[in-house]
Order: structure tokens, then sequence, then C-alpha cells
């Protein structure tokens, strides 16, 4: 069938290379029409119950992720000078037509009470500007007046202080954000450069946009620096231009394929598939070196060009065409997950490099009809010395010394399972970026200083309308779960409708700083009036409470913010504040819930890690089938499975002495390590059959030519793919870097394995001569 399919392709080859081109300019316009994605909670289904409790908390109280928040510390905040500038900051910021609203120090309102009209009365407490420092000395004595600002929007202790700036939420979720976010670090930087003043910058808009352009410049690069890698790879070992050229054109076919593919599925570019290029590209150039390798044994051995091609695609298409299913399995399997972030990866991932199959064969052959056949110089890698030498020493090793391999092999991996009992659990909302990047160390700055920026949301249901504000025991149950929470150190102070009761109570009691407490059933009554007065100030008694209340006033909220203490230690604070609910409210009256970023960003990162788990038991399961089919001897299908398990053991092993966490992306390392490592084992096996006759079916003197036949591509794919994973080891992002050390790793073992184990296990399973 395959020679058929060869005269087909050399006939056809001007047709095949037009349709190749056509499809290719199709793909490339769909391209580029791609887009970033800022959705965050894509890793959780819509069905999820986080999720639906999140979106539902959305729905009463609004966004809760759209803050960017600015720190500095300063001794003398309150001079003229200083403060002046400062506060032509805020105005700055105001103006900005993306931001709703600014609440810094120079913001705040003090509340009075007027007894004619029975209302509160709102009024900013600092001016714009200051001339006499008197005046301003006397605000801030109104403003330190208010136990209410202290640790919230500055730290007394410490003389930090703080500015929230309020995103529009559509400007969060859209690329305007790159824009927005932009032209406020450059009025940040202003001030900072004009007073000598360090800013820290922090708030998951900022983290997220940061974060969104790195992956954005990071693709760009990885995609350039593969290429550049993968033609030095090439040039290195086949001393050809046109060879180089013709290979890259393949890669960079599926390049724009897999962009095109994400666009007309709808898809926008995430975390996850701004990897595929680079992916693609690193997977593609195997199947050019493979088709090439073939092309040159078999043009070195009958110098017919035509010939040579013929017997490439007949010898050479069965084992590339399983060795692509096999790869795209070990990506596909993750659309069998649940996580949306995952299915989308897993759909363009292994539709696309299942399509390398087809552009390689419909591509590399008809180019190769118009090339000039190979010169001796392009065919001097196939008598390289050196691994010549080295595969000498594999053939002497496994065919003379199979029990010292065999004895190594069991001490390496049981040295590995102990080390899998060491790996840990633990990912950080910036577990991807290094210690030393600003994000990272502004965000502790804001954590030692105002207890975090990772928003956590407790919502209240009174299960009855109105019911929120004519409960006493309710509000008193909120400020001790509010004392609770403070007490456990992680967390920011916590705001809720009992803060802005507190606050009234003050200002009812003529701004009596003793006075803010949670108020009695005596206080309200003798307030319930100043609370109902309508008020056109948008700094109203209504504006404020409705904060924290929904529409119907049988939902309230307490919001807060927490350290970034991963995904090992969240669930335990989450569980600490469970127990608490518990223990203070009447959860037969009130029903509770936790929601916010922290909660969702543990529960994606829960489901993206047993998605990813699940994906490589779908990947074995498949891949399994594969072989079976391919084969269809269960002694093969060993032979093609044990040499790919034992270097994912011995990679998890590492991890587990390293120290290397699992979190998603390091769990990403297996299913496709997978996927690509069994690609080598396919190639041996295939080769290793069609020998078998040639030999009479001896199995030792088959083994000797099929490691000295396969092992020369072998060796020159596996460090072409070892080098485009290690370009990964560039990245800012922990993630990707590991993807790229972890993958590079298992690679190196799995070639090993391959070339030393594969054969030592072959030669166990069939002594007898005839296979």
């Amino acid at each position: 069938m395959w020679i058929k399919i060869a005269h087909f392709i050399i006939r056809r080859r001007v047709s095949l290379l037009i349709s190749i081109i056509l499809i290719t300019v199709f793909f490339a316009w769909k391209a580029t029409k791609s887009k970033l994605d800022y959705e965050f909670t894509k890793a959780i289904p819509i069905d999820n119950p986080k999720y639906i409790e999140y979106k539902n908390f959305i729905h009463k109280f609004g966004e809760n992720g759209d803050i960017m928040v600015v720190g500095f510390e300063k001794k003398n905040l309150f001079t003229i000078d200083f403060y002046n500038q400062f506060s032509e900051l805020v105005q700055t910021l105001k103006k900005i037509p993306e931001v709703n609203n600014v609440l810094t120090c120079s913001e705040t309102f003090q509340i009075n009470k007027d007894d004619l009209n029975q209302q509160f009365i709102f009024k900013k407490i600092f001016e714009s500007n200051y001339t006499d420092q008197n005046i301003l000395d006397s605000h801030r004595a109104i403003f330190e007046n208010y136990p209410l600002y202290e640790n919230l929007i500055y730290n007394k202790d410490k003389n930090s202080y703080l500015i929230a700036i309020n995103i529009k939420h559509e400007i969060i979720q859209s690329a305007a954000r790159f824009g927005v976010i932009q032209d406020i670090k450059n009025k940040l930087n202003q001030f900072e450069l004009k007073t000598n003043t360090p800013l820290y910058i922090s708030g998951l808009p900022y983290i997220r946009t940061v974060v969104g352009k790195n992956i954005e410049d990071e693709m760009i690069w990885f995609l350039i620096g593969s290429l550049l890698l993968s033609a030095l790879s090439l040039y290195v070992f086949f001393r050809s231009i046109p060879a180089i050229l013709m290979s890259l054109g393949v890669v960079l076919i599926g390049v724009l394929w897999s962009m095109g593919t994400m666009v007309l599925l709808g898809q926008k570019i995430t975390i996850l598939t701004a990897l595929i290029p680079p992916l693609i590209v690193v997977i593609g150039v195997p199947n050019c070196i493979y088709f090439l390798n073939k092309y040159h044994l078999a043009y070195k051995k009958t110098k017919n060009k035509e010939q040579a091609i013929i017997e490439m695609i007949s010898k050479m298409s069965i084992v590339t065409l399983y060795c692509n299913i096999s790869a795209a399995i070990g990506f596909g399997v993750f659309a069998l997950t649940k996580s949306n972030l995952l299915i989308e990866f897993g759909i363009v991932a292994g539709l696309n490099i299942f399509a390398l199959f087809f552009i390689s064969l419909f591509f590399i052959p008809p180019i190769l009809m118009f090339m000039n056949p190979p010169t001796n110089k392009q065919l001097k890698y196939l008598n390289n010395k050196f691994i010549s030498k080295f595969l000498i020493k594999v053939e002497k090793w496994t065919m003379h010394h199979p029990k010292y391999v065999t004895t190594i092999t069991l001490s390496i991996l049981i040295f590995s399972i102990i080390g899998l009992t060491k790996i840990k659990s633990q990912g950080f909302i910036l577990d991807e970026m290094p210690h030393s990047d600003k994000i990272y160390t502004d965000l502790k700055w804001f954590e030692s200083n105002f207890g975090g920026v990772m928003p956590l949301e407790i919502m209240i249901d009174a299960k009855k309308p109105k019911a929120i504000l004519h409960s006493i025991s309710l509000l008193n149950n909120i400020e001790e779960l509010n004392q609770k929470i403070i007490s456990l150190g992680i967390f920011s102070k916590p705001i809720s409708i009992v803060d802005g009761l507190k606050m009234f109570k003050q200002a009812f009691y003529n701004n009596d700083k003793q006075s803010y407490v949670v108020p009695s059933a005596t206080d309200l009554a003798f307030m319930a009036p100043y609370l109902k007065a309508k008020q056109p100030n948008k700094n109203s008694t209504n504006n404020l409470l409705n904060n924290f209340l929904d529409s119907t006033q049988q939902f309230t909220r307490i919001s807060v913010n927490m350290q970034d203490i991963g995904t090992s230690q969240l669930p335990i604070y989450i569980d600490s504040i469970n127990k608490s609910i518990n223990q203070i409210f009447d959860t037969s009256r009130y029903h509770i819930v936790l929601t916010g970023g922290s909660v969702t960003f543990l529960e994606g990162s829960s489901f993206i890690i047993k998605g990813l788990f699940d994906s490589i038991i779908w990947a074995f399961l498949l891949i399994t089938i594969t072989m079976l089919l391919l084969f269809r001897s269960f002694k093969m299908l060993l032979c093609s499975i044990l040499p790919n398990i034992l270097p994912l053991i011995i990679t998890a092993g590492i991890m587990g002495w390293v120290g290397t966490a699992l979190k998603p992306s390091t769990v990403l390392v297996f299913s496709i390590s997978l996927g690509i490592v069994i690609d080598v084992t396919i190639r041996f096996l295939i080769n290793y059959q069609q020998e078998l006759p040639n030999f009479k079916y001896n199995a030792q003197q088959t083994l000797v030519q099929t490691i000295h036949n396969t092992g020369i591509s072998i060796i020159y794919t596996s460090l072409v793919l070892i080098a485009g994973f290690i370009i990964f080891c560039w990245s800012k992002f922990g993630g990707t870097n590991a993807l790229g050390w972890l993958t590079s790793l298992t690679l190196f073992i799995g070639t090993f394995a391959n070339l030393i184990f594969l054969p030592v296990l072959i030669s166990a399973l069939y002594k007898r001569k005839k296979s």
C-alpha cells in the first residue's frame, strides 16, 4: 500500500504542494486574528460547585478581582510639599477613563451627624492642595481618628500607605488592559522619580497583565529560538541548506496550522496553548530527520533519487504515522478532562501534531524530487565515528552484559521509587515567577504591610429578605469571625457591613473613637432614621452599606485579602475558617460559602492536577491499544511499554529527590513525554521487525543490525528534541522552565532506555531464534 502511495505522491507532487500552500495561506490568514485570553477561571468547568458559587457571588456583588494596588513607605507623607504631589498623582489616576475610582488616604471621608435632618453627612477629609501645614495636620488628626482606615489603607507601625485603583471590569477582560496598566505605570514612574519614593505594585489585574504580556513575548521568542536551534541542529547533521529550509518549511506550516486552528475553533491564546507553536517545531523536526535519514541511507545504497524517495515513503510512513499518533495521543488526552483550559490545549495540540504526519508526507517527498541528489559531504554524517563507537559500546552492553544492564536499571528504579515518596503537591499564584522579579518582591511587600492581595470572600445568606440589618446576633457573629480571621496571621483586615455600622455608630456619638464598636439593638434603633435617609451624594449611607449588601438585604459579604501561601497550606486555612463559621454561626439559619480568587485558584489548580493525572492514565491506555494494534503481540506490547514507563518513574523520582513540587506545569511533563519518548520505541521495534526476515528471524543478529541502523537517527532526533525543550529553561516562568528541563531529562533517559534496556528486554523475551 505504501509503495502505491509513494508513486502517487511522486506523480502528483505539484498539485500536492499547491494544496499544502493554499491550506497554509488560509490558516495563516486565520492566525492573524488570534487573541490572548484573560479569563482566569477557565481551569474550572462551569458545572463545578465552586465555580457556580463564585459566579453567584459576582452576580450579587460584582467582580472582586479588578483592584490594582500601589504601596509606598513614607514617614513624612503629611508634609505640604510631598502631600500635594501625592494628591496630584491620585487626581491624575482618577482622570484615566478606564479607572472607576481610587481609594487612598487623600480620598477618605469623614461622617458627621445632622440632627436637624436626621441624616449622616459625608465629607472628604483632605483637600487637594495645601498651603498651610496646620490645616493639613488637623485633617490628618481627623483621618487617624477613624479606626476603619487603619491597616486598610495605611499601616501606622510601618509608615506604609496604599492606593487601591479600581479598573473597569470590561477593560480587565480585554486587550486594552495592557495599555491601561502601562498608562498607570507611567504616571506612577513619574511620581517615583519626582519624589524619589520607591513604589510597590500588585493586585490580580496587574499580576495577570504582566504575566499575560510575558507569555505573549515568550511565545514569540521561544518560537524564533526553537526555529534557529532546529536549523542549527539540522545543519550540523545534514550540512545542507536546502534540507534545512525544507525542514523549517514543515514546522512553519505546522505552526501556522496550529495558530489557525485555534481561531477556527473559537479559542484564544492561554498560558498552555501559547506553548503549542514551539512544541510543533520541536516535534516536527524529528519527522524531517527520520525521513531524510532514510532517504540518505537509501540513496547511498541505490544512487537513484526517485527509488530512494519511494523506499523512504514505503519504509518510514508507517513508522512516522504511528509515532505521530502516539505523540498526538500524549497531547490529545487532555481533551478528555473537564477543564476547559486543558481541553483547548489537548484538541489543538493533538490535531496539529497528527497533522504533522500529512504535512511531512505530502511536503517532504515532492520537495526532495525538485532538489539535487545529496552529495557525499551531506552523507558524511552516516559514518559519524563518535556515534559509531558509541553504538558499538551499546551493542556490547546489551548483547554481552545484559545482567549488568538489568541490575543497574533495577537499582535506578528503586532509587527513583524512594524519591517518588518525597514528592509534594504545591502551587503558588506567583509560583511561575522568579523570586528576584519585582512583581514577586512587590507582592511580598504587600503581604508584609497589608496582609496580601489574594481576594477571599465570605458570602452569608440569611435565607430571607431584609434579615441582615435586623439581627444583632448576626452582626456580633460577623465581628467574632473577623477577629478569628485576623488571629490566623495571613489575612488582611476583613471588611464587612459591621465595619460600616461601627463607623456610623462612631459618627452618631460625635466621632468618639471609643464608639467604634458593634452597635447594640438600642444603638440601631436610634440610628435607624439616619441610616434610612436618602441622599444624592455618591458617598451616601446607602451606597456605603450596599457595598456589603445585595439588593434584597438577604445576602452580605466579608471581604478579606490573604497571602500567597500555596495550595498545600491554603486548604488548611480554609478549613480553619469553616470550622470557626460552624462554631460561631447557627448554620440552620444561615448558609455561608467561601469564594473569591483564592478559592477559585485552589480549585482550579487542584482540578488541573487531577485532570493531568487522568490524562496520563488515558494516554497510557490509548497508547497501549495503539501498540497492540501495531505489533499484534503481547510480548512486543511489553517491549514497547516498559522502556517508556521507566523514564517517567525516574523523572518523577528525581523530582522527589531535588524537591520539585507537583503542580500543573510539572504534571504536564509526564503525558507529553510519554507521547514523545514512545516514538523512539516505535522506530526501533518496527525496524527490528522489518529486519527479522533478513536474518532468518535470529533475534540477536537482528538487534545488532537494528541498533546500528536506527541508532544514528535516534540519537540525532533525541538531541534535537532535547535541545528543543531545553530552550524552555530560559523562561521566566517556573512552570515553563520546569517543562523544559523535566521533559529534556525524560527524553534523555528515554533514549538510553530504548537503546540499551529495550534490546536486553527483547533478548530476554525472544531467546529462541525464530520469533
